[in-house]
């Protein structure tokens, strides 16, 4: 169901479908891979095999064209897709991301949202 509510978003969002390798920053190392439903410069949506924890931090690292850049992300949230299916969809924040990567991210966002327009 979508958000009727007044925006509260610091930055504008973009639907795109990023790839995203991510693992937990502590306890386990295991690297999954996932696709994002949308990001701006602040955080992104994306899908994810097992829900997480608020609060959790991941590492991420975003495939964008022709560059990776790199993250730790706090879950703001995570709940099921559909009832019954193991997919979940987790909003996070984006924390600790380098200068250089923050602007690589917003550049190219910027790129796409003059695509858009």
């Amino acid at each position: 169901m979508a958000y009727l509510g007044a925006e509260k978003r610091k930055y504008p969002r973009i639907n795109c479908h990023f790839l995203v390798y991510y693992h937990m920053l502590e306890g386990s190392n295991e690297i999954d891979l996932s696709q994002m439903k949308n990001v701006s410069v602040g955080g992104m949506l994306l899908t994810t095999s097992k829900p997480f924890e608020k609060g959790a931090k991941l590492a991420l690292k975003i495939r964008l064209p022709g560059v990776y850049v790199e993250s730790a992300g706090r879950i703001i949230e995570s709940y099921p897709l559909q009832k019954g299916i193991p997919i979940y969809e987790t909003r996070l924040e984006f924390s600790d991301m380098g200068e250089s990567d923050r602007q690589i991210l917003e550049e190219t966002l910027n790129n796409y949202l003059k695509a858009i327009k």
